[in-house]
């Protein structure tokens, strides 16, 4: 094979690699999005109710 046969073929399993790879993060992300978003539904719930705890003394 010559040398620009040779970095072309590197070219092609370099994006997919990366189109693999880029896959796999989206997918972590928006499982711990759900995670981040329920934690903070119930920090927020929490200070709700520690504010009307404290009005209500």
């Amino acid at each position: 094979m010559s040398q620009d046969t040779k970095n072309v073929l590197y070219v092609v399993v370099a994006v997919i690699l990366a189109i693999v790879v880029g896959g796999w993060v989206l997918k972590i992300a928006f499982k711990l999005l759900g995670i981040v978003i329920l934690v903070g539904l119930a920090v927020i719930v929490f200070l709700v109710i520690q504010k009307l705890v404290g009005q209500g003394r």
